[in-house]
């Protein structure tokens, strides 16, 4: 089992930037494939980005190419989301999901494991 728990959300004005992190305890997640998702009021839930062991391989939605990246810390059991140039369609709840590597393509939105999110509100 592996459970995971979303930090670093906030008010932040346009133009600005946030870390998210996305702590795992329970096991290690060095190998899995970690992805983050954002979910906003009567929206689907959609895939921002995600990272392969050893980030391998990537995704980054269009939305957000260019502007987020994802980041590990193995030594901290964290996966990290650097959002920059924020504006007001970011805001949403993110929320990160683990799943082995090498099972599923890099886009996929099937995940074993998810947190709780934390919400990420960007003001104009």
């Amino acid at each position: 089992q592996v459970q995971l728990v979303e930090s670093g959300g906030g008010l932040v004005q346009a133009g600005g930037s946030l870390r998210l992190s996305c702590a795992a305890s329970g096991r290690t997640i060095s190998t899995d494939t970690i992805g983050w998702f954002r979910q906003a009021p009567g929206k689907e839930r959609d895939l921002v980005a995600a990272a392969s062991r050893s980030s391998i391989m990537t995704y980054y939605a269009d939305s957000v190419k260019g502007r987020f990246t994802m980041s590990r810390d193995n030594v901290k059991n964290t996966v990290y989301l650097q959002m920059n140039s924020l504006n007001t369609e970011d805001t949403a709840v993110y929320i990160c999901g683990a799943r082995p590597s090498g099972i599923r393509p890099i886009n996929s939105k099937i995940y074993d494991y998810w947190g709780q999110g934390t919400q990420v509100t960007v003001s104009s």
